[in-house]
């Protein structure tokens, strides 16, 4: 990755020769520009969420949104006693801002000691007051201004998207444009600006969106009562998301995790939940009070303070109850509900393990019992325990069947399959339709599973061996169906960056395998027996640190990508994976890298699994610089 060079002058005269290399272009959305600037709170929408990015900015609200991107912007209140101008009052609305600003030395007045709040602000103003947050001043420039301020405005990329020139107005998308490149251009002292506000860069050297978007988040918040109340906005003028994909507010269940943002106007809610039978001694004390959860060796932290109150001694519930957790962002349990309260009915899914788990009863008294966990289609987990003589193991299909009070009978089920093209709208599985609601598992023969949506299966041939089980509504819709392995997006894929394998004989036969999977290095190494691989792009089976299989993948050149495709040389469309995994190959070194940076000047390779027909997909992409 290029990196930008520290100037040491910066007078008109030396501008040319001594300024920052330029970096990779940006080629963020402006959705993505807006959803990172919101959730910095440096530009904000309206009400509605309406950026308004067509309409110009004026002098005191350009002013505003500087002091919003500086480290101290929410530190500037609403009001303020001082006039900082004639012309702009300590009633007006932009004054504790221009105040705070002219304080800064961000910005100036006009020389007859007015400050011209109304006026549309040119870009050689803004150019100059987003210099000045980057830590330079005027007497680091030669000549009239503000020729030495455009030349490093240039130089330092901070020009990506904006074609106005230096005189003329600009709309809120320039300054959108203007603030984002800002926050990746180095700063006087040589680091990204970014860091100056307590955020970083990802490994492609660009605005690390999920970060700051998480960064953003509040809450969390469940989805019961009077819950809306406790958001701090209107939630119908916001943008939903539930379990990754937009929704109307009007589907959020009860029981329902929910984050939020005011500024970036977006509600964010998860519906993970695991069923689990009430064990004291299995809650991890911390200093204030429970700190998590242990629960057949996977540890789930506690979020809330309602939620450790719940499952301390002070709380409601005993060994032996069965209750429900709810689920949060990262797994974390941000609220506890009776079983029987969130779970009643039945739900269909695949065992991923059974294990002898600890219990203890009402009474104290402590006992092992036979405990499978469940993966549904609902896309939580339950975990209970069953009859000793019981036969099952992973990889077997059950329903739960529950009641109120969270009762439980795990039943194994037989397969039932359907065979069919799915048409591209993935409704349909041959003449049979799917319902709108239809809950899709995929699994394998070790318990491993993935939840899906209908719109995954979109053009893929289903036979006898794909499906596993499907059940109908009362309309005669498939409203559950659990896949056997049909798209592969159950396994890990990444880059195999070193191999070494000895194949003398069975006494000496093993490997070494190093891998990279989405930036994380792994190693493991096999004693009497191979993977048989080469280095480069891998499909990895098992965990990851410990594979039970590991396979090269299939290659096609590309000639282009965007966000759902990617177009062959041969001019076929090939879809990518949700998360493709993109690399950077330079002498032989892979360097995990973004989608973002390596559309353009980069030659492309895709790697996939199977045919489109069979569910394949571009799992990683490796780029070489042209």
């Amino acid at each position: 990755m290029k990196r930008k060079l520290l100037p040491l002058l910066l007078s008109l005269a030396l501008a040319v020769n001594l300024l920052p290399a330029a970096r990779a272009a940006s080629t963020a959305s402006v959705e993505e520009m807006g959803q990172v600037l919101s959730a910095l709170e440096i530009m904000t929408g309206n009400e509605h969420g309406d950026m308004m990015l067509a309409r110009r900015v004026t002098r005191a609200e350009f002013t505003k949104l500087v002091v919003a991107a500086s480290p101290y912007g929410k530190s500037v209140g609403a009001s303020t006693s001082v006039s900082p101008y004639p012309d702009v009052p300590y009633s007006h609305w932009a004054a504790p801002y221009v105040e705070a600003a002219v304080a800064s030395h961000l910005v100036n007045g006009y020389l007859d000691g007015t400050f011209h709040p109304d006026e549309e602000i040119t870009l050689a103003m803004g150019v100059t007051m987003a210099l000045r947050l980057l830590g330079y001043q005027d007497s680091d420039f030669s000549g009239a201004w503000p020729a030495g301020q455009m030349t490093l405005y240039r130089n330092l990329d901070l020009d990506e998207g904006i074609s106005i020139g230096q005189n003329s107005p600009m709309t809120r998308q320039d300054a959108m444009y203007l603030f984002y490149n800002l926050l990746t251009a180095a700063t006087k002292q040589g680091q990204p600006y970014i860091m100056t506000l307590g955020h970083g860069l990802n490994a492609a050297g660009e605005v690390d969106r999920v970060a700051v978007i998480n960064s953003a988040m509040k809450g969390p918040v469940v989805v019961e009562g009077n819950w809306q109340s406790k958001i701090g906005f209107d939630p119908s003028t916001a943008t939903v998301y539930r379990s990754g994909r937009e929704a109307n507010l009007s589907q959020l269940q009860s029981g329902d995790v929910v984050y939020y943002s005011k500024s970036m106007r977006t509600l964010w809610a998860y519906t993970s939940r695991v069923t689990w039978v009430y064990q004291s001694d299995l809650v991890t004390p911390g200093t204030s009070g429970p700190a998590a959860l242990i629960i057949s060796g996977k540890s789930y932290p506690i979020e809330t303070s309602e939620a450790a109150y719940a499952l301390s001694n002070l709380g409601p519930y005993r060994n032996g109850d069965t209750i429900t957790l709810l689920l949060g962002r990262d797994g974390g349990v941000a609220a506890v509900a009776d079983a029987g309260s969130t779970f009643t009915g039945t739900v269909y899914g695949v065992i991923s393990a059974v294990v002898d788990a600890p219990y203890t009863d009402a009474g104290g008294n402590s006992y092992t019992a036979k405990t499978v966990m469940v993966s549904a289609t609902d896309g939580n987990s339950y975990t209970y325990p069953v009859e000793t003589k019981s036969s099952f193991k992973a990889g077997n299909l059950v329903q739960i069947t529950a009641a109120a009070g969270g009762e439980a009978q795990v039943k194994r089920l037989g397969n039932a399959s359907i065979t069919g093209k799915v048409n591209a709208a993935g409704t349909k599985i041959g003449n049979t339709p799917l319902a709108e609601n239809v809950q899709i598992l995929d699994v394998n023969s070790d318990g491993g599973s993935v939840k899906l949506y209908a719109a995954r299966l979109a053009g893929m041939s289903l036979n006898g061996d794909d499906v596993k089980y499907y059940k109908k509504n009362a309309a005669g819709e498939i409203d559950t169906l659990i896949l056997n392995d049909a798209t592969g997006d159950i396994y890990s894929y990444g880059v195999l960056t070193d191999v070494q394998e000895t194949d003398l004989s069975m006494a000496l036969m093993g490997g070494v395998y190093q891998y990279d999977v989405k930036g994380t290095s792994y190693v493991y190494g096999t004693e009497g027996s191979l993977f048989n691989l080469s280095e480069g792009p891998v499909k990895i089976e098992g965990p990851l640190q410990r594979p039970s299989k590991m396979s090269n993948l299939k290659s096609v050149k590309l000639n282009s990508v965007d966000v759902l495709t990617a177009m062959t040389q041969d001019n076929e469309s090939f879809p990518l994976v949700d998360s493709v995994a993109v690399y950077e190959l330079e002498n032989g070194e892979y360097h995990f890298s973004s989608l973002e940076r390596v559309r353009v000047g980069y030659t492309l390779t895709g790697y996939y699994d199977r045919s489109v027909a069979d569910g394949g997909r571009i799992r990683v992409i490796v780029a070489k610089a042209k």
